[in-house]
């Protein structure tokens, strides 16, 4: 039985305890040998010779073992009892449905395959896929690997020049598209952007193109359509071995901040970090249907929709569109549909649903849910507190992870297959078992309990990005020049620890606003704003002052019931003076309506910033809703008038 109260504002569930600290002790007495035992849980063809080969920074696991992604992630259920068990539910932005089976995903997978490799792909190619959330896109992703192909997904959502930049990098043999995709009820013309860049890649020497719609389209001597390349393909394709240092994927960083970087993630280190947080974190069980709200063009999408479900052999749901599209309801109304047990999502979007109040959640038959997640960025304790009350009705633990496409998996949160422990609201809790974590300060020193640093990773481990593609320089550079004394990974994020241990991220160490010689995160701004009864949503920014060096503007989304106000204004300036103090008094608060978000649900400050700033914004392709820029820029044309 569970057992809830409030003591502090913090709620508690009460377990037995002892598993967790007694697991995560032993896993750090020798972490070597912690990882085999976990490694040992996947499909080898070949055991391993030596269980790390660490160079640093350079690590490689599990060196000379043998080993195929999609034989862990399909073959063997196809041989066990999950083979007619459903794989996938699959829900278009259209309302369009698909059912797959393991045993119809295994002999998808296994058809295009065949078909890569007749269009000459083999071993170490690099294969891009550039596909809206469709099953398409899994098949293509888990084909790649059962050939040895190193799969480069673009996020649907970029431009061409975005496409062709990854392309170009990492010379691409292959690119899978569709003719179309879906996204708030319009066409995302897929081929048709694919088209516009194609003489600029001179190393793809075919386009695979899916067939969504009965529209027809241009197609050039290097297209193929994908159902034409698929006909008469064997339904078995002799999976390739692979080491366990082979590269499973590169995945190129949005590059908001400078040019892409393709992290490189490798195959039996990536996979055993995968399965093992897979169960710590989400506890899998054979009934689960498992929603992560995420993109596959993203880390999460990755990790946490195609390799780590799969492998448990977990139903899962996949979801094309957006979460308030045709209304805002669509989460749940998905929860409610398909039954589903565990929902992983951002506190974004979490945010977003607050705004419009509780009716909508409470209208939907939601007690199928057994446990909550969310991912992305740290989420505020107000949104917390809603998530757990209206969404889990005081009955679901909260998994609140943080990680990063760098380090491959989760690396902090509850970790509720070993052991239910007492959660904070706003705190991702602890390291898992195998990961060892410092927070260090500006003179290399590390820090003790209730001090603000950054968070460093002292041991490499498993899912660790093996470098950055064809830059070992910048690898190097990115991620282990600032303490390297230490020799530690740096993360580039601020966390502090509190009495009992309890990890609490505080947002990117780029993220600082520095005033008269103190410096506040934009994470901390923006969740004491959220704190306040009025504001559903915060984007926090700062732009040059002569005086204090920087000023903080505050960018406002209201929960509905609220208005704009020159008292609320007022009422908002004390909230942050009495909360932060008062060198948090923000110079600027402005009300919007929306706040410019990536597709994947991350507010673009450097958007904000640059209008605040007067200076050209950019590539603005992976913007959402494009109205919620054009109204910020409206409101600050209006104040240069004055």
């Amino acid at each position: 039985m569970l057992e809830n109260d409030y003591i502090n504002n913090n709620f508690k569930i009460t377990l037995e305890k002892g598993a967790f600290k007694k697991k995560r002790n032993h896993s750090l007495i020798n972490i070597e040998e912690f990882w085999a035992e976990e490694a040992k849980k996947l499909v080898w063809y070949k055991q391993w010779d030596k269980i790390l080969e660490w160079n640093p920074p350079f690590a490689k696991w599990f060196v000379g073992g043998l080993l195929n992604a999609s034989v862990n992630c399909l073959d063997k259920h196809v041989e066990s009892e999950n083979k007619n068990k459903v794989a996938l539910f699959w829900e278009g932005d259209n309302e369009e449905t698909r059912i797959l089976t393991y045993y119809q995903l295994y002999q998808k997978v296994n058809q295009f395959s065949n078909a890569l490799k007749s269009l000459g792909v083999s071993k170490g190619d690099r294969v891009t896929i550039y596909l809206t959330m469709t099953p398409e896109l899994l098949i293509a992703m888990l084909a790649c690997s059962r050939i040895g192909a190193i799969h480069n997904i673009i996020f649907s959502g970029f431009s061409s020049q975005a496409l062709a930049d990854r392309v170009n990098d990492a010379q691409s043999k292959i690119i899978v598209t569709a003719d179309r995709g879906f996204r708030r009820g319009k066409i995302v013309e897929l081929k048709k952007i694919v088209d516009q860049t194609i003489d600029d890649l001179p190393s793809i020497q075919n386009v695979i193109v899916f067939k969504r719609s009965s529209n027809s389209i241009k197609m050039g001597k290097q297209d193929v359509w994908w159902h034409d390349i698929i006909k008469n393909q064997k339904s078995y394709c002799k999976p390739q071995q692979v080491e366990s240092s082979h590269p499973l994927f590169i995945l190129y960083t949005s590059g908001t901040t400078g040019k892409p970087k393709g992290v490189v993630h490798g195959t039996g280190g990536y996979l055993t970090h995968l399965y093992s947080t897979a169960k710590w974190v989400f506890d899998f069980n054979k009934q689960d249907i498992f929603f992560c709200t995420a993109d596959i063009g993203w880390i999460t999408g990755h990790s946490y929709i195609v390799y780590a479900p799969l492998m448990h052999g977990v139903t899962e749901l996949i979801y094309e569109g957006t979460p308030d599209y045709p209304k805002p309801d669509r989460y749940w109304s998905l929860v409610e549909k398909y039954g589903v047990t565990i929902l992983y999502t951002t506190p974004t979007a979490l945010r977003m649903y607050m705004r419009y109040g509780n009716e909508i959640p409470h209208s939907f038959d939601l007690s199928s849910l057994r446990l909550l997640g969310t991912v992305g960025e740290p989420i505020n304790p107000e949104v917390w507190m809603w998530y757990f009350t209206n969404i889990g009705k005081e009955k679901c633990a909260i998994v609140d992870t943080w990680w990063q496409t760098e380090t491959g998996g989760i690396m902090v949160s509850h970790c509720t297959g070993i052991e239910i422990l007492s959660m904070k609201p706003g705190s991702a809790m602890f390291p898992i078992p195998g990961i060892d974590l410092g927070i260090v300060n500006e003179e290399n020193k590390y820090l003790s309990k209730n001090q603000k640093g950054y968070l460093v990773i002292k041991k490499p481990w498993p899912g660790m990005l093996q470098t950055l593609w064809k830059n070992n320089k910048k690898y190097r550079n990115n991620y282990w020049k600032k303490f390297e004394n230490k020799l530690c990974y740096f993360t580039g994020d601020y966390a502090t620890m509190d009495n009992e241990s309890y990890f609490w991220l505080l947002g990117r160490s780029d993220d600082v606003i520095k005033i008269s010689g103190h410096r506040l995160g934009s994470t901390e701004l923006e969740s004491t704003f959220v704190s306040h009864k009025s504001v559903a949503e915060a984007a926090v920014i700062s732009k040059p002052n002569n005086t204090k060096g920087e000023s903080i503007i505050a960018f406002i989304v209201l929960r509905k019931g609220y208005f704009e106000s020159e008292k609320l204004h007022r009422e908002l300036i004390k909230h942050l003076r009495k909360k932060i103090g008062p060198i948090a008094t923000p110079d600027e608060i402005h009300f919007v309506n929306k706040l410019p978000k990536t597709r994947s649900g991350k507010i673009m400050r450097r958007l904000l910033k640059s209008i605040v700033i007067g200076v050209p914004t950019g590539d603005t392709t992976t913007l959402e809703d494009g109205t919620s820029l054009e109204e910020i820029q409206k409101i600050y044309n209006e104040i240069n008038k004055k």
